[in-house]
């Protein structure tokens, strides 16, 4: 699997590539044919995530679908370890979704899946303790308690006024192609890149529709209809 690894206004060391790469390489056995692992790093501009401004986002690539997760901690490796735990449990689930399919059993919708289920606490703290810990790998990655007085750029994060947070605003736009479905299947995609929501085209319908997750773990769906 060909793993990439990228930060946005963030300088990526080696060890922390080759850290990735570990993590990666284990989830292997979940998907054989994930070709391409796309990791970002970088730093969340809201200033309310102070405290956990450091994110992760992970997507696998390869035939069907993306696989997505992402994660915000204190610092790189609590996210990229918060990151992975989700992706892992959204593998877990499509290897045994596979396994009940080839087995030639009903398959449980995804709303039936997912009820007992929850993703694992997300670990905010450093990872590793002593002078080996996260501590001492995690210099160039971490943003300074404080920036500087008397200068605008911070060793590992270059910052320009594009960048500058401000709410309110279309920061990306995105397109994709789409075959009708169910809305199990919409649910089953859904959860695979973890969103709150996901259009599709319904196959019963026709329609441009939408699922979304509800509180708790029940679901919603939107239709447009003709005006």
């Amino acid at each position: 699997m060909d793993i990439v690894v990228k930060g946005r206004n963030v300088q990526v060391p080696d060890h922390y590539r080759e850290h990735v790469n570990a993590k990666m390489t284990r989830l292997e056995r979940y998907n054989r044919k994930a070709m391409r692992a796309e990791v970002e790093l970088f730093h969340e501009k809201n200033p309310r995530q102070a405290k956990n401004c450091q994110r992760v986002e992970i997507t696998l690539k390869g035939k069907g679908a993306p696989i997505r997760a992402e994660a915000c901690a204190g610092d790189f490796y609590a996210a990229l370890d918060a990151a992975t735990t989700k992706l892992e449990s959204r593998l877990r689930r499509m290897h045994d979704r596979r396994k009940v399919h080839y087995g030639q059993h009903n398959p449980t919708s995804v709303a039936e899946a997912t009820a007992a289920m929850a993703d694992r606490p997300v670990v905010t703290g450093p990872v590793g303790s002593g002078s080996g810990g996260a501590e001492g790998r995690t210099a160039l990655l971490e943003a300074p308690q404080e920036a500087p007085a008397q200068s605008a750029e911070v060793p590992g994060q270059r910052m320009t006024e594009e960048d500058a947070y401000a709410p309110g605003q279309v920061v990306r736009e995105k397109e994709h192609s789409a075959k009708p479905m169910t809305v199990d299947e919409a649910l089953y995609q859904m959860e695979l890149v973890g969103h709150d929501f996901y259009l599709f085209a319904d196959a019963d319908s026709g329609r441009a529709s939408v699922v979304y997750r509800r509180k708790g773990f029940d679901y919603g769906v939107i239709r447009l209809a003709d005006a």
